[in-house]
């Protein structure tokens, strides 16, 4: 499976994970259904729910004029799945690829305004 393909599938089982309240493996199992499962793609679901907490407080602190609280779920995922690459993955990404994929997919499955409002945090997470 190509990153971005994963990365949005990770998107979507994190997603669901959130409307749903769900485990991560019945997530990854509904996502996928008979497609064969990723590592690359486990190791962010995964590791987005095993520092969320810590993740989430990152995001918390670099938005502005806004509270976590109110972000919507697609914005949610996508600032949790980069913030997990960028500071907690294993992985040597480059910065910049991480923020162009979380941008590619808020295009895809956000509104107007989700990617301008992703690249802000995330360019104020790197700083």
């Amino acid at each position: 499976m190509k990153r971005r393909t994963a990365r949005e599938k990770a998107f979507q089982i994190l997603f669901q994970m959130d409307m749903n309240d769900i485990e991560p493996q019945e997530a990854i199992e509904q996502v996928l259904e008979e497609e064969e499962e990723d590592l690359f793609l486990t190791n962010i679901v995964v590791g987005v729910t095993e520092n969320r907490q810590a993740i989430d407080q990152k995001i918390e602190e670099n938005l502005e004029k806004w509270s976590f609280s109110r972000l919507a779920f697609v914005e949610k995922a996508l600032l949790r799945i980069a913030a997990y690459e960028l500071f907690y993955s294993v992985e040597e990404i480059p910065q910049g690829v991480i923020i162009n994929e979380a941008l590619e997919i808020a295009h895809i499955y956000g509104d107007e305004k989700s990617a301008k409002f992703i690249n802000g945090v995330l360019s104020k997470m790197i700083k």
